[in-house]
């Protein structure tokens, strides 16, 4: 069992759905990215820097893929509360496949400038 296997283990099973297929698109994308528990959020890192995290709250689920890629895509983002570093949306209103690969697409090539 993982750290994301337990916080999963907390919370409901519409939620643990909508994150788990968030999961399996981080670990599609990038196979390599470590999963942690990050600010007690269940999160990803790639080549030992944060990656992506996600967490559910009362009334909305949270994506924090960090600042530089919301800013980025703020244009396609525009049916979801944005705030620095953060994405809120519910479960009726998700982030797609492709805008969720394109959101870790940047970061990972934010993490390849910096690491070089």
């Amino acid at each position: 069992m993982t750290v994301i296997d337990e916080y999963f283990e907390k919370i409901g099973t519409a939620e643990k759905s909508e994150l788990e297929r968030i999961r399996k698109i981080v670990k599609m994308t990038v196979p390599e990215a470590e999963e942690v528990i990050s600010y007690g959020m269940p999160a990803f890192n790639y080549k030992g820097k944060y990656l992506i995290g996600f967490y559910v709250f009362n009334k909305h689920i949270s994506l924090f893929p960090t600042a530089k890629p919301i800013n980025a895509m703020k244009s396609k983002l525009g049916n979801f509360k944005l705030s620095k570093g953060t994405i809120e949306f519910t479960l009726s209103n998700t982030i797609s496949e492709s805008l969720i690969r394109k959101l870790v697409m940047y970061r990972i090539e934010d993490i390849d400038r910096e690491v070089e």
